[in-house]
């Protein structure tokens, strides 16, 4: 399985439009074979779902994101885990583990909306 995290500084962005980086784990018979991070190549409406979906990601997990981005990411056939927030490499023992449970999304409906490409950080609650 390959996943990707959206990723600000050491912990899970709560938004994944808006991270600046994610962090791309393979994980093959239980154990990492290969971890990287790449910057975000920018917020544009369904493009980050099909550019994680060129890179074969098959999960995406964050903070938050709205429905029309989970909807973007289903049709891809990319499952996606959100309410995550902590340390990246916490986040990565418990999907080894077995143990990472999604939530809420951090992100409020239409947070994001109105405010363009120019938007620097989104409507937490």
């Amino acid at each position: 399985m390959k996943a990707a995290i959206s990723t600000d500084g050491d912990y899970v962005s709560a938004h994944f439009g808006r991270c600046p980086f994610f962090t791309i784990i393979d994980i093959e018979n239980g154990k990492i074979k290969n971890k990287e991070t790449i910057s975000n190549p920018g917020h544009h409406p369904g493009f980050i779902p099909q550019f994680l979906h060129e890179r074969g990601v098959e999960c995406i997990i964050a903070g938050g994101m709205g429905a029309r981005a989970t909807g973007l990411f289903n049709e891809m056939n990319i499952n996606t885990i959100v309410g995550i927030s902590g340390k990246i490499d916490n986040v990565i023992s418990q999907i080894l583990n077995g143990t990472l449970k999604g939530g809420e999304s951090l992100c409020r409906p239409g947070a994001g909306k109105g405010y363009g490409l120019d938007k620097t950080e989104c409507d937490h609650t």
